[in-house]
């Protein structure tokens, strides 16, 4: 395992002269004014750890190829390609396999740039989950993963390594995998869900404060959670490309994919849970609490106010489950009927469902408008909003990619609840930045 290598010798050269090369990078990752010899010590590095990493044999030699030309070329962009094209984790998964990945890339929710990074990784693949992934939720492209080392990069708050994320010549015709990191998922839950009911003065279930108490049963929660999310964006009554890759579209939509797929998670979970598996029963349950304090507490209060889709999101199923008095905010506590939220959260996926169904047959535009509608249900559009007022605002004439400009860049602000909750919760979700499952166990 990967956790052994932490302080090898030739992994804190390869981090220490990765962090280094980082100060010579520009946006697009190119460094002219870098010294070559950086380049010559990360490879040295690189083949002193590879027989750690028999599987991964053709991807690191393909790295090495890589390292070598982009010296070559004086360093400009990078492109990496050839070594991505190798690298393929989704085959033969196994709890604990270790892989070592180094790439010029940018880290979602984290680095805009694209630096060189290094992470040493293993897998989290227990047989339970297999054997789920093989009888129930076929998903070949996915690859939990846990966190034993990283570069700066990933002293962030991204939680994903995704090989669109990678800088390379052309974009690969089609990926094969990807990584969701369980333990930084698990990690922050913990931390800010348990922030959230002492601020809240939320009373919480015994199973509930069990699951916040505990790193690895939540882990395990976030691996069931993301293996049925991450298939739901291929699955369903799909009216576009399912991870609208390449499309320009009102920050809204993302935000309904999103919520789509964690509530169809939701709605799984209830079903294993009331099926009684005694493998799955308990993971089950787990995932239907982890799904509601993400989105209820976490979701609307991470991030800026610029588009952003999930907490838009979290703030939808919120008014949600308020306005149909599953939850109350009365005299300062917050309190949640557990059991009229369960059915009122998979009710909710349904009404998503019967959006996207119904949109097969829409034009595009028309489908971006009742999805506002949709939205605008729940969520009180700001008062400038053009899209509030589509049919007399919007100039019909420009192609649907010029009106996403007139989607304000906070489209759906915080209710009053959730300015309030931002102000005491931020704080607690700023110190998630960088956490690991081995900073919480």
């Amino acid at each position: 395992m990967t956790e052994n290598l932490r302080q090898h010798p030739a992994w804190l050269r390869l981090r220490d002269a990765v962090s280094e090369l980082r100060g010579h990078q520009q946006a697009d990752g190119s460094a002219p004014d870098a010294p070559i010899g950086l380049l010559e010590t990360i490879r040295a590095a690189v083949a002193e750890l590879a027989p750690h990493f028999p599987h991964d044999e053709a991807y690191l030699k393909a790295l090495d190829a890589d390292l070598a030309r982009w010296a070559s070329e004086g360093l400009g962009v990078p492109d990496f390609l050839d070594s991505l094209s190798e690298f393929h984790p989704s085959r033969d998964r196994a709890d604990g396999r270790s892989h070592l990945v180094v790439f010029p890339m940018y880290t979602q929710n984290g680095n805009l740039d694209r630096n060189l990074e290094a992470v040493l990784i293993h897998e989290a693949w227990p047989d339970w989950l297999a054997e789920l992934e093989a009888t129930r939720y076929d998903n070949p492209m996915f690859v939990p993963i846990l966190f034993d080392d990283f570069t700066a990069g990933y002293d962030t708050h991204s939680a994903v390594l995704f090989p669109e994320t990678v800088s390379v010549r052309q974009t690969p015709s089609s990926y094969t995998w990807g990584g969701i990191f369980c333990d930084r998922e698990a990690a922050r839950f913990r931390q800010v869900s348990s922030a959230a009911a002492d601020i809240l003065r939320l009373e919480l279930p015994d199973e509930a404060r069990e699951l916040l108490s505990d790193q690895k049963r939540s882990e395990e929660a976030f691996v069931l959670w993301d293996l049925i999310h991450d298939r739901t964006h291929s699955h369903g009554d799909l009216p576009f490309d399912p991870f609208m890759i390449r499309q320009r579209q009102p920050f809204w939509m993302y935000g309904l994919e999103e919520l789509r797929c964690d509530l169809t998670a939701f709605r799984e979970a209830v079903k294993l849970a009331e099926e009684g598996a005694p493998q799955n029963a308990r993971q089950a349950k787990d995932v239907q609490y982890a799904v509601l304090f993400d989105r209820l507490f976490r979701f609307p209060v991470t991030g800026n106010r610029v588009r952003n889709y999930d907490g838009m999101g979290g703030q939808l199923l919120f008014a949600y489950l308020h306005k149909n008095d599953a939850v109350r905010w009365t005299d300062n506590r917050l309190t949640i009927d557990f059991d009229r939220a369960r059915e009122l959260t998979a009710q909710l996926g349904e009404e998503i469902q019967r959006f996207y169904r119904d949109g097969i047959d829409r034009p595009k535009v028309v489908h971006w408008i009742v999805g506002h509608e949709l939205v605008s249900t729940y969520l009180a559009p700001h008062p400038g909003s053009k899209w509030a007022r589509a049919h007399e605002t919007l100039d019909f004439n420009l192609p649907p990619r010029e009106l996403v400009d007139d989607v304000l860049p906070d489209e759906f602000p915080l209710s009053m609840f959730y300015e309030t909750l931002s102000k005491k919760l931020g704080g607690v979700v700023e110190s998630t930045r960088g956490v690991t499952g081995k900073m919480t166990a």
